[in-house]
C-alpha cells in the first residue's frame, strides 16, 4: 500500500479579513458556481464551455499559466494561480465564498509519475486550494476529482507476457488498488475523503486516453498526433505507427472524448443518484473498443499520407530535429504561434504505443445510473482533428 507521506503547506488557512465578502454583490449570485482547477486543459476547457452555456452557472477557471485562447463570457472568470504557493492560493481563492461545485482536473507533473515526490506535490496543490475555499464556501455541495484508468494498473516493470495485466481484462470501479504503488491518484482520493469529512458529496472520474484540444496539456494525444501527421505531409514522409505489434493489432486502451468526460463531471455533480458523502468513482470512457490497426489508415487518408507499421520506429528519435520544421509550418500557414513541444509529447506517444499493460474498463456503473453519453473513438479523433484545424492550431 501507499506509504504515509509527510506533507508541507496543508494546515488550515488563517482567518480572512472582515469585509472581504462585500466585494461580491448580490446581483452576481447564481444558482450554481463552479471552480475548475485545470481550466486550460483538455477536459477543463470543455467543462467550462458547457457550464457557461447554462444560465444558472457561473464559472471560475484556475490555471498556473495564462490563457492563450481566452474564454470570453460574462459568466466566466479566469484566475491565474500557482497552487503550489500556499500564500498565492489563499490570496486569490479565499474570496470565492459563492462556490458550490469544485472540479479538480489538474495535477503537478514536475516529478516522475508513481514517485513519492509526485504524490507529495499533488497533495500540496489540492490542500492549498481546498484550504483556501472550503472555510468560506458555506454553500459548497460537491467536489469532483479527475484521475484516470491508470488507477487499476502499475506501469512499473518488469513485465512478462504471462502477467495478468497483459491479458484482456476489463476493470470495474470496485477493482482493488495496486499494492506497493506510489500512485498519486490514491493519495488524492484519500486526502479528499479526509478533508471533506463526510460532510460534502464527491465523485472520482477515471478517463482513459483523452481526446481533446489544448496546448496546455502534457500528455496530449491529439496534439501529438496532429503535429506528427502535419509534419509527415509537409515533408512527404510516411505516417508511421511506431510501436509493438500487440499495441497495433490488439485492444489495449479505452478512448475518452473530452466532451464525454466533461458531461460526466456535470452529470455526477448535479444528480441525486450519484450523491454520496463517502465518494463514488466512475470510469469515464467512450464505451466502444478499438485497435490502432483500424484507426491509423483512416488518419493516413485524412492527412493525405502513406501509412506504415514499424516496430523499430520511435517518435522521439524521428521528431527530435523537427522543431524548425514546425516553426516553418506555423509561419507559412498562419497558425496560432506554438512551439512543437506545446502540442506534442513524443515520449508519451512512444510509451503509449509500447504500453506493456492493457488498460480497459467497464461502463456498467455509470450506464446503470443513467449516464448515456457515448462516442466511437475514431469519431472522437476525427472531431478533434477538425477542431484543432478550426482553432488554427494545425493547417
Amino acid at each position: 500500500m501507499v506509504e504515509k507521506l509527510k506533507l508541507k503547506q496543508i494546515s488550515e488557512p488563517k482567518s480572512l479579513q472582515m469585509g472581504a465578502k462585500e466585494s461580491y454583490t448580490p446581483e452576481a449570485l447564481h444558482k450554481n458556481v463552479a471552480i475548475i482547477f485545470g481550466v486550460t486543459g483538455l477536459v477543463g476547457k470543455e467543462l467550462a464551455k458547457r457550464l457557461i452555456s447554462k444560465s444558472e452557472w457561473k464559472v471560475y477557471g484556475v490555471a498556473r499559466n495564462p490563457e492563450i485562447m481566452p474564454i470570453k463570457h460574462s459568466n466566466f472568470n479566469f484566475i491565474q494561480c500557482d497552487l503550489l504557493n500556499a500564500f498565492e492560493a489563499e490570496k486569490k481563492l479565499s474570496l470565492l465564498w459563492d462556490v458550490t461545485h469544485v472540479f479538480w482536473i489538474t495535477w503537478a507533473s514536475q516529478f516522475q509519475l508513481d514517485s513519492k515526490e509526485c504524490c507529495e506535490q499533488n497533495i500540496a496543490m489540492m490542500s492549498n486550494a481546498l484550504n483556501s475555499i472550503i472555510p468560506r464556501a458555506k454553500s459548497l455541495k460537491h467536489v469532483s476529482l479527475q484521475t484516470g484508468m491508470k488507477h487499476y494498473v502499475s506501469l512499473q516493470g518488469p513485465f512478462d507476457d504471462d502477467d495478468e495485466v497483459m491479458q484482456l481484462r476489463y476493470y470495474s470501479e470496485e477493482s482493488p488498488r495496486v499494492e506497493k504503488s506510489f500512485n498519486f491518484y490514491y493519495v488524492l482520493e484519500d486526502f479528499l475523503k479526509g478533508r471533506l469529512k463526510s460532510k460534502i458529496a464527491w465523485t472520482i472520474h477515471r478517463p482513459g486516453l483523452i481526446m481533446g484540444s489544448s496546448n496546455r496539456t502534457l500528455y496530449n494525444f491529439m496534439g501529438s498526433l496532429c503535429v506528427y501527421g502535419t509534419i509527415c505531409k509537409y515533408l512527404n514522409l510516411p505516417f508511421v505507427f511506431g510501436g509493438t505489434r500487440k499495441c497495433w493489432e490488439e485492444i489495449c486502451i479505452d478512448g475518452s472524448d473530452s466532451r464525454l468526460v466533461a458531461e460526466q463531471h456535470i452529470w455526477a455533480a448535479t444528480n441525486e443518484k450519484t450523491y454520496s458523502i463517502d465518494g463514488q468513482a466512475f470510469n469515464a470512457i467512450n464505451g466502444t473498443s478499438f485497435t490502432w490497426k483500424e484507426i491509423w489508415p483512416v488518419l493516413g487518408m485524412k492527412f493525405g499520407v502513406e501509412v506504415v507499421f514499424s516496430e523499430e520506429f520511435w517518435f522521439s528519435k524521428s521528431m527530435a530535429d523537427k522543431e524548425k520544421v514546425w516553426e516553418d509550418i506555423v509561419e507559412k500557414e498562419g497558425l496560432v504561434p506554438t512551439k512543437m513541444e506545446d502540442l506534442a509529447n513524443w515520449k508519451f506517444i512512444d510509451a503509449l504505443f509500447r504500453c506493456p499493460v492493457k488498460i480497459l474498463g467497464t461502463r456498467e456503473k455509470a450506464d446503470g445510473l443513467g449516464f448515456t453519453v457515448r462516442y466511437k473513438t475514431l469519431d472522437s479523433i476525427l472531431y478533434w482533428l477538425e477542431s484543432m484545424r478550426d482553432e488554427k492550431l494545425i493547417p
